[in-house]
């Protein structure tokens, strides 16, 4: 279990590089626009992601 905990985070971190290694600039303006979100379009955003971390290990499982 904790093999694919590890692979899954590794996974994760390699996946939430990408756009900052790639394209600094974009990065950057899009963390700039989530920062200006009031607490609830962010909750809902987590909530959207989490959703779809869901759906993605039972279509896959």
């Amino acid at each position: 279990m904790w093999e694919v905990l590890g692979l899954a985070l590794g996974l994760t971190l390699i996946l939430e590089g990408l756009l900052p290694l790639l394209s600094p600039g974009q990065w950057r303006a899009m963390f700039t626009r989530l920062t200006q979100l009031q607490d609830g379009q962010l909750r809902f955003v987590g909530l959207c992601s989490v959703g779809l971390g869901l759906l993605t290990l039972l279509l896959l499982s």
